[in-house]
């Protein structure tokens, strides 16, 4: 059994290797292309376009990983029926749920090297990448609205909540063309502060420069309005560093932790959260994806060399992963469309995967 199973391992781990490392080139020279047109602008050169790609890889690798355990194990499964090698395997003694409990294993360890790249590697990449590029752009790109965070405090004068607009951003904690709106409980604007530049501390402090304060006063039936001119102003705030760059940064810069806590800023400030939860479920959740990739794999383990070259097995898996990853886009944008279930829309497509894989495999099995 021991043979069996470093006869396993070595093939499908060689393969997959084989095809994450040719998606990794195929997706690195796309990204270094599409940054050619900004070489020259600002002192960015072709080197920083090439590091900016390659920061981009860790999670191009996190993407891809189901797609190249499929075609992988396919590939190193077709090879084994073709030169007969599975077949006498299974004559000595290899059945299906060993062959199945075999790679399950496997596809563990993927999963596990899928996590680790998606919720350690590649968050901290996008981010240095996310930097470099403003480094030269001169801001973070952001909606055409900005980013809006949302804070509720309470006050010696009373409950106030804040809406703060950010215009863009250097910087996960640099950010520019600030304006900070206070409402009073009732719903009221009281004061409004706009801010050419703000950083933000580790306390929670907002260091404001170039400040505009308007405040609207009422006395009696009458209200009056105030302006104010100030060159720095020190705001004090519960929004810290992480917050705030969850909230200007992409989302896929965020683990796994890091979404599961600005899910809860949003639902503590009765902001919509949806596109977060169906991402926290999504990044849970897409290492076993791993597990359903093997699962379509293994069903061509037993089909015989008259059901087509392992060339054509290979395209039927790339056309299969493909199919996987639309739906898992699809159900991301009808979940955030008809509001589902975000664990559901995080789950479904996977589910559905290895159920059909399961009854592929059971139907060969009895009758191949």
């Amino acid at each position: 059994m021991r043979t069996v199973r470093r006869l396993f391992y070595a093939d499908i781990a060689s393969a997959v290797a084989f095809v994450g490392l040719a998606f990794l080139a195929l997706f690195f020279f796309i990204d270094f292309v599409d940054e050619l047109g900004g070489i020259g602008q600002r002192g960015y050169t072709a080197l920083h376009a090439a590091a900016y790609a390659l920061l981009l890889a860790p999670g191009h690798f996190y993407e891809l990983m189901p797609l190249a355990v499929l075609i992988g194990t396919i590939y190193a499964l077709a090879r084994l029926a073709q030169s007969s090698q599975y077949t006498i395997l299974r004559t000595g003694g290899l059945g299906p749920g060993r062959a199945l409990w075999l790679l399950t294993s496997l596809a563990l360890v993927f999963g596990l090297i899928t996590f680790v790249f998606g919720d350690y590697l590649a968050p901290v990449s996008e981010r240095v990448a996310s930097q470099l590029k403003a480094a030269f752009s001169g801001s973070l790109k952001l909606e055409r609205s900005g980013a809006w965070i949302k804070e509720h405090a309470s006050t010696p004068a009373g409950e106030r909540s804040y809406s703060i607009n950010v215009g863009s951003a250097e910087r996960g904690t640099v950010l520019r063309n600030v304006r900070i709106f206070e409402f009073d409980a009732d719903g009221r604007l009281l004061e409004r502060t706009s801010a050419a530049e703000a950083r933000v501390g580790k306390d929670g402090t907002w260091a404001l420069a170039d400040v505009a304060v308007t405040r609207w006063v009422e006395s009696g039936a009458e209200s009056t309005v105030k302006e104010e001119k100030l060159a720095t102003l020190d705001w004090k705030s519960t929004l810290g560093p992480d917050v705030v760059a969850a909230a200007v940064l992409p989302v896929t810069t965020m683990s796994t932790l890091d979404l599961w806590r600005y899910i809860g800023h949003l639902a503590d400030n009765e902001q919509a959260a949806q596109l977060q939860k169906i991402q926290f479920w999504k990044r849970a959740l897409y290492p076993f994806a791993c597990l359903v990739m093997v699962g379509l794999a293994l069903p061509f383990a037993y089909l015989n060399a008259r059901s087509g070259g392992v060339s054509l097995k290979v395209f039927i898996g790339i056309m299969l992963g493909v199919s996987f990853v639309l739906l898992n886009n699809v159900f991301r944008h009808l979940g955030l469309l008809g509001n589902w279930t975000p664990w559901i829309v995080a789950a479904a497509p996977g589910a559905l995967y290895l159920l059909l894989s399961l009854a592929a495999f059971s139907w060969l099995v009895r009758y191949r």
